[in-house]
């Protein structure tokens, strides 16, 4: 399930990051304005045709990385949640956009206490594990909070055998 979109990767990080990310290796990154029409999915007759088709390759890798992020992220889910969710917790798509930066930042090197990818990343990650493990939970479908297979607990008073007068 994707839990991302183009539009809101363009958003945040933005286009320009992307580009620089998502280009090939031995190649000059797509300008901004491009890679964000194309993102957005807008007018791109303006450019020159070789660089529509460079953006849309790195379109391409970024559409890869949100489908591994939301393969990654059912990984975890299907171990509390029926899948696909029937309504999206909106940490979702934070969490989603941190695992597709970090994958397209596949050669970054530094740690979680000076790169915001990195630290992002861990957090996305740390909170899925607690999902699995049933420590954290997305709220209205969480399984843990519907009613228990044993049925409903009820009390029933009964009875009085003393009244305030003694015995009936």
């Amino acid at each position: 399930m994707s839990y991302i979109t183009l539009t809101q990767l363009a958003e945040i990080p933005g286009a320009l990051e992307l580009a620089q990310v998502a280009t090939a290796k031995d190649q000059r990154p797509v300008s901004a304005a491009l890679m964000d029409a194309t993102l957005r999915g807008g007018d791109r007759s303006a450019f020159d045709p070789a660089e529509v088709l460079r953006a849309d390759a790195c379109v391409a890798r970024i559409q890869e990385a949100i489908a591994q992020a939301g393969a990654l992220i059912d990984g975890y889910l299907a171990k509390r949640y029926q899948l696909p969710l029937a309504q999206m917790d909106t940490m979702l798509p934070t969490w989603a956009r941190s695992i597709v930066r970090y994958q397209l930042h596949g050669d970054r090197m530094s740690d979680e206490r000076t790169d915001p990818v990195v630290r992002d990343y861990r957090d996305a990650m740390n909170f899925l594990r607690l999902i699995a493990k049933g420590e954290f939970h997305l709220g209205g479908a969480d399984p843990t909070t519907g009613p228990t297979g044993l049925g409903d607990f009820i009390i029933h008073p009964g009875n009085k055998v003393f009244g305030r007068d003694g015995r009936p």
